[in-house]
């Protein structure tokens, strides 16, 4: 009996890797017997050809799949929303930038067949700079300690997903689903595979510091309630540390009337200490109620501009309708490498 995997990826400005990324793919894929593919792939609002090119392949082989993002939608939910049309019996998740090789699908396969739900494929080196890997490590070590589900240090959604995992996914992802912090919630059976992640070879990371930044507090947010809880803790700290150092100036001022002057000093220690603290808990109240503030406004993950070679052309939101397939696709891949 055939089993069905769909391997799935984000793409923004890729026009360089979409085609290497399906030639190893299908490499890795022939050489699996008992399987069969599809190859999703979901573009992110990009300004290059990326959509044009990932069109040929669908014009070749029916078992690529694309869908256009009407705008770019972030790179936490453009993934998810693709991830969430997987027929497969299992999903693999990967970057379309080739930092994570097609060349571990084998062995996530092999983890997949022995039991596990989820196969967390666990990078030991990342191609970054000395302070970025730095800046990963405090990260991941501070998610462990505060997250009440656990994480997995190394682990950026690279790997294997069983389709129960996807289901379950679907019913409790929100939003701005955290992937990583969803399948430690859910708690199925977890297998890791380590590998060495791989230098880019063509084009530049598209992550800014703010989008790192960005994904880094989702993760805190959605994983754990330490961050408010501390805030609250420190607020409490600071307040009984207030009203002490208040009280002590008082006593200090009334028994010393004429000779204990109220300096400038500690009023403006005090002002700044006390405003840091405030803006600090301000702002992690302020996330945790943005958080509920996209809950309930109900967005989907993304708007679809179009999708090719799903069934029927069929778009995810039954509010939407069917989705126009592109009249070049119809026209054969000389007329699709000029573009969309």
């Amino acid at each position: 009996m055939t089993r069905l995997v769909s391997i799935v990826s984000g793409c923004f400005n890729e026009e360089q890797n979409v085609e290497l990324l399906y030639e190893r793919v299908g490499a890795v894929m022939a050489s699996e017997a008992g399987y069969d593919f599809e190859l999703i792939l979901i573009d992110n609002g990009s300004t290059d050809s990326t959509a044009a090119k990932i069109m040929v392949l669908c014009a070749r082989d029916p078992r690529v799949k694309l869908i256009v993002n009407a705008r770019n939608f972030g790179p936490v939910r453009s993934p998810y929303h693709a991830l969430m049309q997987a027929r497969g019996d299992a999903a693999i998740c990967l970057a379309s930038d080739l930092e994570d090789p097609p060349e571990l699908i084998p062995q996530l396969l092999r983890e997949w067949e022995k039991g596990s739900a989820v196969v967390a494929a666990v990078y030991d080196r990342a191609p970054d700079g000395w302070l970025m890997r730095r800046c990963r490590q405090l990260y991941y070590l501070i998610l462990e300690m505060v997250s009440e589900s656990g994480a997995v240090p190394g682990f950026t959604g690279f790997g294997l997903y069983d389709r129960r995992v996807i289901e379950l996914m679907r019913r409790v992802g929100g939003p701005y689903p955290y992937v990583r912090g969803l399948v430690s919630e859910i708690g199925l059976p977890m297998a890791r595979v380590s590998f060495q992640k791989e230098r880019r070879r063509f084009g530049f990371s598209k992550h800014t510091v703010l989008s790192l930044f960005e994904v880094a507090l989702l993760g805190l947010i959605s994983s754990s309630r330490a961050p408010i809880r501390f805030a609250t803790l420190l607020g409490a700290a600071m307040s009984v540390f207030g009203f002490m150092v208040a009280g002590i100036y008082l006593l200090a001022k009334l028994a010393f009337w004429s000779s204990f002057p109220l300096g400038q000093a500690p009023l403006l220690i005090g002002i700044f200490l006390f405003g840091s603290v405030q803006i600090l808990i301000a702002g992690l109240i302020g996330e945790y109620v943005a958080s509920l503030h996209q809950r309930a406004q109900d967005h989907p993950h993304v708007v679809e501009l179009y999708r090719v070679n799903f069934p029927e052309q069929a778009s995810a939101d039954p509010a939407i309708g069917p989705l126009r397939t592109p009249s070049a696709l119809t026209k054969g891949p000389d007329a699709l490498a000029d573009g969309p």
